[in-house]
């Protein structure tokens, strides 16, 4: 039977990590209802700045073809991976790893040169950890996220393609679906793909000011940008619902783990006492013979 002192010090231990724990769940749950404010509220911009660049990129003609539109043989392929720089957030950054890890295999394997871009420590140091060469690692970008720090990345990815130095960009993250359930997802940033649907024949052409090429200068750069900063707050959304679910389901497991050594305790308290008894009880009887 253990020692009660033993078992009274890990409860002690066990309560204080709960109290740690249901903190931290606390803090995430805050966070979060920013986070899913901030990624609604972009999402809708996303969505209609694709909208207008498909319909501008359907009537440029393939004459017009801009260089961020242009599709090539994908022999030197980057992938951009977004990853937090903490942990305790349950399975959020083993998912977007191992998916990255099997997207590298199956590009080699197809004799593709592969360039990582990680966002976030713990996918830079799993990628680097199996020998994998990174081309760019972006430090601090979660200590302030905003539209500048899209930007940033954006502009490093963009002077790569449009001097040829890659045929193929995709950006791998977790897309914030609730609190419980993020998907990870592998988008392909560039070359851009123009939503489907757009028949440049049957809609009504616009008044360019200075031209066609000019808007495109300025408006498929922006869309990078703007995907970039949404895969952020997507991943930031994703990673506050992870470590809230997760420090729940540590509280919860915590809270049973004291029940059950609170029951040992009781059972080991009993059984020294009874064990007193039974002496006292002995020695009784040994005086009275």
């Amino acid at each position: 039977m253990a020692n009660l002192k033993q078992i009274r010090k890990r409860i002690a231990s066990v309560k204080s990590t709960q109290k740690i724990t249901r903190a931290m769940k606390m803090v995430a749950a805050a966070r979060l209802r920013r986070a899913q404010e901030n990624i609604t509220n972009l999402r809708p911009y996303a969505l209609q700045t694709l909208e207008l660049l498909s319909s501008v990129a359907a009537r440029a003609g393939d004459e017009e073809i801009h260089p961020l539109l242009a599709r090539r043989d994908p022999k030197r392929v980057m992938l951009v991976v977004l990853t937090s720089d903490r942990g305790l957030a349950g399975a959020f950054n083993a998912n977007i790893n191992k998916a990255a890890y099997r997207f590298i295999n199956q590009l080699k394997e197809k004799e593709s040169e592969v360039l990582l871009c990680t966002i976030g420590r713990k996918g830079y140091d799993f990628l680097r950890r199996r020998n994998i060469p990174i081309q760019k690692n972006f430090r601090d970008i979660y200590q302030k996220v905003d539209s500048e720090k899209g930007r940033e990345i954006g502009t490093t990815v963009i002077q790569a393609y449009s001097e040829n130095k890659l045929d193929a960009v995709y950006l791998v993250y977790n897309e914030f679906k609730s609190a419980i359930s993020q998907k990870v997802v592998m988008e392909q940033l560039l070359p851009i793909t123009p939503m489907e649907g757009i028949d440049a024949a049957s809609s009504i052409d616009f008044i360019y000011e200075p031209n066609k090429r000019a808007l495109l200068d300025t408006l498929l750069p922006m869309y990078v940008h703007g995907e970039i900063f949404r895969a952020l707050l997507e991943s930031i959304a994703s990673e506050h619902g992870a470590r809230m679910t997760a420090m729940d389901n540590a509280t919860t497991n915590a809270g049973e783990m004291i029940d059950k050594l609170t029951l040992k305790l009781n059972r080991a308290r009993q059984a020294a006492i009874t064990k007193e008894l039974m002496e006292i009880i002995g020695g009784a009887e040994a005086l009275k013979g």
